[in-house]
């Protein structure tokens, strides 16, 4: 057990009660603050022991070279967390392989009226209904700039930075394509792969761009712009049947897509151990927004293993939902993602889970006898630890 969870978090979760979203936004505060001084040397000095701390030792092993693009280890910091891109300098140190900025839209919006984030400790899990609030592509193309001369500057390491595109909330349905290709035209000269957010709960209609005549348009927009080439992919609902994610699977691949990211926040609420949400004092059935966690585990591992299976392979995956442990990011691996991601996870289990889930990968690797964790992807090994 970290100092973070003897001591930080039952005093945010349980002693102070503060608002997720404050606390969330402090942190982001520090992060930010650390990325507009990272070519300062005390900054530098920061950034390198807290990734001594809470990194792991860069492993051939855990290496992949995909999409053109190298990444040092498999585990990601997924879209919500940072996403405005003030601090694409910073997640290295806390021993990311890779980071996914947004969802940013192209219009600045204030989101959703708050609260509308809402911590459920008992199934380690989180519901929340932010609505895209983000400071909107022009901002977040500015900002990711100024970092790059930093990060130049200091000669920072680098990690692949994904970024993830939302439907302004303004902007009409039949208008979403073209807000979707403004956002791309800002921002792809600073990401490395982009996404398709089209599965967020938390935007009227936003869902309904799932389906393959919505997405065709929005792809059909954004391809011209792709003049470099880099990967796209679709971010996916776990609540999709299956008929409907085949339908997105024959587009992604008619399209030469990067893949698939599987999956986002679920609308469902069986199974759960709350029974009032705290800060609201009703149900989490009443609560609007999407649940993330621990209960999404299952579900976005079933929707993995499905597009591996259908596809004979051949639709790369990057997945996420409910990753605590080396067990939860080796189970998505052998179903058939190639990278994963998390949000909700290292928030529960704090900014050592990173480093704990990298050594045990590394431990069923070695257990296992295998030379890369490429070997895992889609062989549906159980995981092992002695």
């Amino acid at each position: 057990m970290d100092f973070y969870q003897i001591g930080i978090r039952p005093l945010v979760f349980q002693g102070l009660k503060a608002d997720p979203e404050t606390v969330h936004s402090q942190f982001m505060k520090t992060c930010a603050y650390l990325d507009r001084t990272c070519d300062r040397p005390w900054s530098q000095w920061v950034l390198n022991q807290a990734h001594q701390s809470l990194g792991y030792a860069d492993d051939e092993r855990l290496a992949q070279s995909l999409w053109g693009l190298s990444f040092p280890n498999p585990v990601g910091l997924a879209a919500g967390f940072d996403k405005d891109g003030v601090a694409s300098n910073v997640w290295p140190a806390f021993g990311f392989g890779f980071a996914e900025l947004g969802t940013v839209t192209a219009h600045a919006q204030p989101g959703n009226p708050q609260p509308r984030l809402f911590r459920l400790p008992k199934d380690q899990a989180a519901i929340n209904r932010m609505g895209f609030n983000n400071q909107g592509a022009a901002a977040m193309a500015q900002t990711l700039h100024q970092s790059q001369t930093r990060r130049a500057a200091a000669n920072l390491p680098t990690i692949p930075i994904g970024i993830n595109l939302g439907k302004s909330k303004v902007t009409p349905l039949e208008s979403a394509a073209e807000d979707y290709g403004q956002s791309f035209r800002l921002l792809k000269d600073y990401g490395d792969y982009g996404v398709v957010n089209v599965s967020s709960p938390n935007t009227p209609g936003l869902r309904s761009l799932q389906s393959v005549e919505q997405l065709e348009l929005i792809l059909d927009t954004l391809q011209p712009e792709n003049t470099a080439h880099q990967p796209i992919f679709v971010k996916i609902a776990p609540d999709l049947a299956w008929e409907d994610i085949s339908e997105i699977l024959a587009l992604v691949q008619s399209y030469g897509l990067g893949g698939v990211i599987a999956t986002n926040t679920t609308i469902s609420r069986d199974g759960l151990k709350t029974d009032v949400v705290q800060r609201t004092g009703r149900s989490p059935v009443d609560e609007a927004g999407g649940l993330s966690g621990a209960p999404l585990g299952t579900r976005a591992t079933e929707v993995i293993r499905f597009i591996r299976t259908s596809t004979q392979g051949q639709v790369p995956i990057i997945g996420v939902g409910g990753i605590f442990t080396a067990r939860d990011a080796w189970e998505k691996l052998a179903a058939g993602a190639s990278l994963v991601q998390v949000y909700t996870g290292w928030t529960y289990e704090g900014p050592w889970m990173v480093r704990r889930i990298l050594q045990g990968l590394v431990q069923a690797l070695q257990i296992y006898e295998l030379r890369h964790i490429s070997e895992v992807v889609g062989t549906d090994l159980p995981y092992r630890d002695r």
